[in-house]
């Protein structure tokens, strides 16, 4: 028998037991972050439009119907999220996605993304390069609730609503499952 902190004692496969979970919790873990970083590696390989595909998708996951704006001069909205797919709804998210893994996103780009929104609009901005301190500070006082979304948030959403996206947005990132034995 070992001797607990409390001056009990436990027998010692206990003890083993909860060295063993530590070990095993631990693995789990760095299982998790190593699948995190993967799926970040994919997600860094889509194309421009995929990217746009994958964050309408997870919009569409979340219950939202969504219209993507055609190539070309979009006037910072890559996508238009709403109840209805037509903005006349609230609440309507505009959304804008900028794929360079990279290169932060700076100030400058949020507001000017900021300046063609209307009082009413949500804003989502997607970069999967990050922003700069000073694009957060913008986004903190912006005149609009406004959500700064990075690749690591990206990952988060997708693993968060992967069961619930359409197959056309699975098939953009292909994901399996891993089972792990509960406790």
């Amino acid at each position: 028998m070992l001797a607990g902190q409390n001056g009990t004692t436990s027998p010692p496969e206990k003890f083993a037991n909860s060295e063993a979970d530590v070990s095993t919790q631990y693995l789990l873990n760095d299982l998790r972050a190593k699948a995190k970083e993967f799926i970040k590696d994919k997600v860094a390989d889509l194309s421009w439009e995929e990217m746009q595909e994958l964050v309408a998708g997870i919009l569409r996951a979340m219950n939202y119907k969504t219209r993507i704006s055609p190539q070309g001069s979009d006037r910072g909205k890559d996508i238009v999220a709403s109840p209805d797919g037509l903005g006349f709804e609230q609440p309507r998210i505009v959304v804008e996605v900028k794929h360079r893994p990279n290169q932060q996103t700076g100030s400058q780009d949020v507001r000017s993304f900021l300046g063609g929104r209307h009082k009413d609009d949500r804003g989502l901005y997607v970069s999967t390069g990050g922003f700069s301190r000073e694009a957060k500070y913008e986004a903190d006082r912006a005149s609009i609730p406004l959500t700064l979304m990075d690749i690591d948030d990206l990952v988060e959403a997708t693993i968060e609503y992967y069961e619930q996206l359409d197959l056309a947005t699975r098939t953009l990132l292909p994901l399996s499952r891993i089972y792990w034995p509960s406790e």
